[in-house]
């Protein structure tokens, strides 16, 4: 592997000692489960998406490779070392890293006028979440999401399914084996 490939799994992987409850795993996402998630995303007609979560970049890069030129990416993270690194390591206009939680999304959005997301994608480990704070996250996605958008959610438990389905009209399910460890896949629509 080279240096530059390294770094990212290597601070991955030094907050996930430090912090195993803020992270899902201990190793990014693989491009398996990144191809999986994505493919669900309309990249053609996405003006906003929004991403929970974003750790080191493994879903931020490959949906800047797709993006329109006109569209935008929000990220929020909680975890300054990852707020810092890809404020530092990605350097594209669309993106805005924001240092905060999902949970405050409705807020961060309005003070940019940025309006409704087209997608929102989420990998934040919801079963580490106290009951009242993944509620949170999931209604305040629920009133960000234009009429057409969807939440796309990958875990490595089924915890979150009654919370989505609560709020959500519609919630797929998916599951993908080929990622570390296996993930299920939860695609909402309002």
């Amino acid at each position: 592997m080279k240096e530059n490939t390294l770094a990212p799994i290597a601070l991955f992987a030094r907050n996930f000692v430090r912090h195993p409850r803020m992270l899902g795993s201990f190793i990014p996402s693989s491009r398996f489960l990144i191809r999986t998630v994505l493919s669900q995303i309309d990249f053609r007609r996405a003006r906003l998406i929004v991403e929970y979560g974003p750790g080191v970049g493994t879903f931020t890069r490959p949906m800047l490779a797709r993006m329109r030129p006109d569209s935008k990416l929000i990220a929020l993270e909680t975890n300054p070392d990852f707020v810092q690194f890809l404020r530092t390591h990605i350097d594209d206009p669309r993106l805005q890293v924001i240092a905060g939680s999902a949970a405050d999304v409705e807020t961060e959005l309005a003070t940019k006028a940025l309006g409704r997301a087209d997608f929102v994608i989420s990998g934040i480990p919801f079963t580490t979440l106290k009951p009242h704070d993944r509620t949170a996250v999931v209604n305040a996605t629920h009133a960000i999401l234009q009429p057409d958008g969807a939440f796309l959610v990958y875990q490595f438990s089924p915890l979150v399914l009654d919370s989505l389905r609560g709020v959500f009209s519609k919630v797929q399910r998916g599951f993908q084996p080929l990622n570390m460890p296996p993930a299920q896949l939860f695609y909402c629509s309002p």
